[in-house]
């Protein structure tokens, strides 16, 4: 799982269900307790939220993730 997220190149995202298939409550919980350095802000959920706030979406805003009011957009954003 920690794979799939460090394969997420800077400027996408991919939901919890992507890194975790079946099973993304379990990618939530090891990105919140894993101290492996992994880009954790680009892992969002399915509708484009983020779990981490201004936090997360500062560090995404610097990668030029594209945003459509309060959620990262997943049309031009997410890869699968």
């Amino acid at each position: 799982m920690l794979r799939r997220v460090r394969e997420v190149p800077e400027g996408f995202v991919r939901t919890y269900g992507d890194v975790s298939p079946g099973a993304p409550r379990f990618a939530g919980t090891v990105l919140a307790y894993t101290e492996a350095d992994v880009p954790w802000w680009r892992i969002v959920r399915a509708d484009g939220t983020l779990a981490k706030g201004a936090r997360q979406r500062a560090l995404l805003e610097e990668e030029g993730v594209p945003f459509r009011g309060e959620r990262v957009d997943m049309r031009a954003a997410r890869i699968p």
